[in-house]
């Protein structure tokens, strides 16, 4: 069988080039040529009779794994009839962190309360207008609160407000970009725990501590410690895979002040690197049987 790894083109550094190749050799070790193609390679669109094409074989194609979060890329291979991993849909939803939430509210997953800014194109905003809007904010959460942008990777667009002032500079700066405000979560300052799901099971897990930082990821110095969720950590983890529909996914969640799991986010490409280093569990391996199984049904 030959597969297609489809990798962003304009991200080729060393820690996602050992990413790719840890891919490349699970794949080998089921017999799969799994064939690496990066998104500046990759040519697609309408032809004059607006029949779609891209410029791979698509014909020699049994499955796409998807490392990007290209989802107009994704829905075109969607398509012309290749099997997906995530899917285009599962992708778009999970690196939105607005439409996360969104998408889990109404499913008994316990989060912190969230808040999602409206609309406001660039060019647009008007620091007159904010005292009505700060204001709604202020009434929903009290400080410090958190503010993240909904596209966003390694912590790098999440933010601790302390106040009024914080809040009104942060918003000058970012009104136009997608984000949510959330209340902030003190029991789990600086620790979290990912998880990571394929096929609707647990396969690795990690706690993740920052003693310097409020977020704890490990690019903003957090430390990887093995460890072992509870029951109703591994639970929720499953479920937000299943109401979200993804095949696999890492799943970030955080301790409530008993100690119960809430939501963080959903990594639908989640690093698998980091976790192989500490618990020797080669994530690739598990994505690669499940997709096997299933295009083999």
């Amino acid at each position: 069988m030959k597969g297609l790894l489809i990798v962003n083109g304009y991200m080729r550094t060393p820690k996602f080039e050992e990413i790719t190749q840890l891919y490349k050799e699970a794949a080998g070790s089921y017999g799969v040529n799994l064939q690496v193609c990066y998104t500046d390679e990759i040519a697609y669109g309408m032809d004059d009779r607006g029949k779609l094409w891209v410029n791979v074989n698509v014909e020699e194609i049994g499955f796409v794994l998807f490392l990007d979060k290209d989802i107009v890329l994704a829905q075109h291979l969607e398509t012309l009839g290749l099997r997906v991993f995530n899917t285009s849909a599962a992708i778009g939803v999970c690196d939105h962190k607005g439409m996360t939430m969104q998408a889990l509210g109404g499913a008994n997953i316990a989060m912190p309360k969230t808040i999602i800014a409206p609309l406001v194109f660039e060019g647009m905003y008007d620091e007159k207008q904010e005292d009505r809007y700060i204001r709604h904010i202020e009434e929903e959460l009290s400080y410090p609160l958190i503010v993240k942008e909904c596209y966003g990777s390694f912590g790098m667009q999440v933010y601790k407000i302390e106040d009024t002032e914080a809040l009104v500079e942060l918003r000058s700066r970012i009104a136009h970009k997608p984000h949510l405000y959330q209340a902030y979560v003190a029991s789990s300052e600086g620790k979290d725990v990912r998880i990571h799901v394929v096929g609707d099971k647990v396969v690795a897990s990690m706690l993740r501590v920052n003693e310097h930082d409020f977020r704890a990821n490990i690019t903003n110095g957090g430390k990887m410690i093995a460890y072992s969720p509870s029951k109703a950590f591994e639970e929720m983890a499953v479920k937000v895979c299943k109401v979200l529909k993804v095949d696999f996914a890492g799943v970030d969640l955080m301790f409530g002040e008993a100690g119960e799991p809430l939501l963080c986010e959903v990594n639908s490409n989640a690093h698998i690197k980091n976790i192989l280093d500490l618990t020797g569990i080669n994530i690739a391996e598990k994505i690669m049987a499940y997709i096997l199984k299933e295009v083999t049904k």
